[in-house]
């Protein structure tokens, strides 16, 4: 089995291996039900700087990704927006400035999964600590909520950038949620633990009872505590490959 690419040098280690955990990631998304018709977009990072990058081409079903299908995009070689396999104007608008203007986010994945989605359709979306997952991603996480519109240029993209910062969560008031991370494998484990987190709140908050908010300190230890288990996100991925690959 390919284990996750991670940077070595200027580039990539194994691009195909980046390939095919990205792919894996769009067909996996759509498994949990957090895919939307032939929208939303996935990114990594082939270079360093982040101006070579992977993404899905224009409308293509999150299910029918194959490693094959991404385009490989290139900052300083615009392409064609106008051929058969452009990408979406907002993905490279977006996803072209994020890679550029925060090169840390090695991996971007955006998506409106149902809870996240939720919670950021709240007058107030933050992430309460009230439990281990949500205390997770305490300090991790940076708020836009000034959503007008679709993103599709390059302005919107730089103000995205600026939102993120030095964060690896991005809770985009009334749209949804993008995570970054190292690897394709980190990035998803964050996705999928912020969803399971957003729901908590999502369902704690619908109880009508006041929420048992956990300390700065304990928070901060819980998430401290978390950094130790970060080798659950690859075998946690490579467990959920393991069932596409036996599913063909």
């Amino acid at each position: 089995m390919n284990v996750a690419a991670r940077v070595a040098g200027s580039d990539v280690a194994d691009p195909a291996a980046l390939r095919q955990d990205l792919a894996a990631a769009f067909r996996l998304c759509h498994r949990f039900g957090w895919s939307e018709s032939v929208g939303n977009h996935f990114s990594a990072a082939l270079s360093a700087d982040g101006r070579r990058f992977l993404l899905n081409r224009r409308w293509q079903h999150f299910a029918t990704i194959r490693p094959e299908d991404l385009l490989e995009l290139d900052l300083d070689a615009p392409p064609d927006m106008e051929g058969p396999d452009a990408p979406d104007p907002s993905a490279w608008a977006v996803h072209g400035t994020l890679h550029r203007e925060a090169p840390h986010a090695r991996v971007i994945l955006h998506c409106h999964s149902p809870y996240a989605t939720a919670l950021a359709c709240l007058q107030d979306p933050t992430m309460p600590p009230i439990d281990n997952n949500t205390a997770r991603f305490f300090g991790r996480i940076g708020y836009d909520l000034q959503f007008g519109g679709i993103s599709d240029n390059e302005a919107e993209g730089q103000h995205l950038a600026r939102a993120l910062g030095d964060k690896s969560v991005l809770v985009m008031g009334n749209h949804g949620v993008t995570v970054t991370g190292e690897t394709v494998a980190d990035a998803f484990e964050d996705l999928y633990f912020f969803e399971k987190a957003a729901q908590t709140v999502i369902l704690a908050r619908s109880s009508g009872q006041p929420l048992s908010i956990l300390s700065d300190e304990v928070a901060q230890n819980t998430a401290d505590g978390w950094v130790a288990y970060r080798g659950m996100a690859q075998r946690h991925f490579d467990y959920l490959k393991s069932t596409l690959d036996r599913e063909g």
